[in-house]
């Protein structure tokens, strides 16, 4: 299998990987969805709360802010020995504001300096004058399997690595493939006569190309065994996090088949 890294930022990474099926492919789409565990708000403790925003709606807003996600400082609930919750699986998050003002995600005071809201300005409620909200929001680990908050992509998907085949024997060079093409994957050469392709990453496979020249003139088709691969994150994992976690988690599932007995 090899994997080559085609893009990358903070939040998005495209790899193209071959020498793999469509089995595999799938699986580790579906373990970066929802087996990557993440941190997000599990138990919210509401002291005061003046303002129009209900109780269960503050806190439902407080469970879908993205928090930023250190694997190696929390342990999973069901692995620590705790009756409830202790620093070792769990991480509070204060909040304590007096209107009027607009209260955001950047307000909230962490109790682990790397366990915090991955954007400040996400809105939580508005205060008018004189109005308090205090609360403790009490966020722990957990996998997209229980409930979306854990969902540390916002994109998993793949598609067949594309592969377009000119036949330069039916090919009339009319340039009208290329004119057609709505990314821009083929272009006419002037000086070469005939239609190359620039970048067959860029093709989404819809075969536009081909409906106006002759039939066969030119083939577009996906390989079986090369994938492109994109992921977007919500900022609580790096997508290398995101990628290196679901192949260790994907290993030891393998490991399980191949022991079983």
């Amino acid at each position: 299998m090899n994997i080559d890294i085609k893009t990358k930022d903070e939040q998005n990474i495209i790899l193209i990987i071959e020498g793999v099926d469509v089995p595999f492919i799938n699986a580790l789409r579906r373990i970066c969805m929802v087996e990557i565990p993440t941190m997000a708000v599990e138990n919210v403790e509401i002291y005061k709360n003046d303002s129009r925003i209900f109780d269960e709606v503050l806190s439902h807003r407080l469970g879908l802010i993205p928090l930023k996600t250190d694997l190696d400082s929390i342990t999973l609930r069901e692995e620590c020995d705790c009756e409830d919750h202790c620093t070792s699986c769990s991480v509070s998050l204060l909040l304590k504001e007096t209107g009027p003002k607009v209260v955001y995600s950047g307000d909230l005071t962490s109790q682990d300096s790397k366990i915090v809201p991955v954007h400040d300005r996400i809105p939580l409620l508005k205060l008018r004058d004189g109005e308090e909200v205090e609360l403790e929001a009490i966020a722990q680990l957990g996998i997209g399997l229980e409930h979306a908050k854990w969902q540390p992509t916002t994109t998993s998907a793949y598609m067949y690595y594309p592969v377009i085949t000119i036949d330069s024997e039916k090919c009339e060079v009319c340039a009208k493939c290329a004119d057609e093409c709505p990314r821009g994957v083929l272009q006419f050469d002037e000086k070469e006569n005939k239609i190359i392709v620039l970048d067959p990453e860029q093709c989404t496979m819809c075969k536009t190309c081909s409906k106006d020249c002759e039939p066969s003139a030119i083939t577009v088709e996906g390989r079986e065994d090369k994938f492109i691969f994109k992921i977007e994150t919500d900022g609580s994992l790096s997508p290398e996090e995101v990628i290196t976690t679901a192949c260790d988690i994907l290993a030891q599932k393998s490991d399980k088949i191949l022991t079983f007995k």
